[in-house]
């Protein structure tokens, strides 16, 4: 049916509400599909509205890390965006410690003496991402995983990796899912792996080599690509919004990359996103 998916775009944003319907014909007619993401309740309605207008989007329900702080985890009103059959996942969730919070002292109020502000906001986010573990285990749906290091670490990643392996201890293979726009290096790429789970690559490929050595280590059988649009275009649209059809740039550079013919990358990254998205 499709030709390459792009795994991982916010077509659904007000980025796009001028054409959207002629970059989804366009997407539609070059054979690509995309899954909208969401990245809060109103986010997560607007790709499943976006998804019922369009037979190539599909989409996925959650709650981002860090881009509203003040959002607070409702089950029975996530489970009710996800219950469509075009919901093929949970997320974009996860951790991120790349916006750091002010390092000043902070009371809560709830608790004798004082606590930093970072360790109250990791709290936050390991409970909120806990959650959304537990709500695709029970939907048994795949997770899109959005980690982000503080700069120069690892350390969301590392938390991450520590989080999923509880849970894939007692659940195995139902825990499975994408690390979305993967930027770790060959060591946590491994950790992954071990997991069950893909890595996604973005248009930051195309223009950036930090990437390239993760890429040549990994099973193609293990990559899949986005575009994270409206977000890093690649070349040569850099500067640009980006559209969910420039995914294709992101899939020859993993070709170059593998030196693999675009043609078998293109087959097998369809392959890995129709199983782990199950479209």
């Amino acid at each position: 049916m499709y030709k390459f998916i792009d795994t991982h775009s916010h077509i659904h944003g007000q980025e796009y509400d001028t054409d959207r319907v002629e970059l989804l014909t366009e997407l539609a007619e070059m054979g690509g599909a995309t899954i909208a993401v969401g990245t809060d309740y109103a986010e997560s309605l607007r790709a499943l509205k976006v998804t019922e207008e369009h037979a190539n989007v599909y989409y996925c329900v959650g709650i981002h890390p860090v881009d509203k702080r003040d959002e607070i985890f409702d089950k029975e009103k996530l489970i009710k965006i996800a219950d469509h059959p075009k919901c093929v996942g949970i997320g974009e969730c996860g951790l991120d410690y790349y916006w750091p919070s002010e390092k000043d002292w902070y009371t809560k109020p709830e608790e004798e003496g004082y606590l930093f502000r970072e360790q109250l906001e990791k709290s936050r986010q390991e409970e909120l991402f806990k959650n959304q573990i537990e709500l695709a285990l029970e939907l048994d749906l795949p997770l899109m995983i959005h980690g982000r290091p503080s700069k120069g670490s690892m350390d969301a990643y590392v938390d991450i990796i520590k989080i999923l392996k509880v849970y894939k201890e007692k659940y195995v293979e139902k825990l499975r899912g994408d690390i979305h726009f993967f930027v770790g290096d060959i060591d946590i790429a491994k950790e992954f792996l071990n997991l069950g789970f893909t890595m996604s690559f973005t248009g930051v490929v195309t223009f950036s080599h930090d990437y390239d050595e993760v890429i040549k280590f990994l099973p193609l059988e293990s990559i899949q690509a986005e575009t994270d649009a409206p977000y890093v275009a690649p070349k040569p649209y850099r500067g640009k919004r980006n559209e969910v059809k420039h995914v294709r740039e992101v899939i020859k550079k993993i070709a170059e990359l593998k030196e693999v013919s675009l043609d078998k990358v293109e087959e097998q990254l369809l392959i890995n996103a129709k199983r782990v998205w199950r479209i």
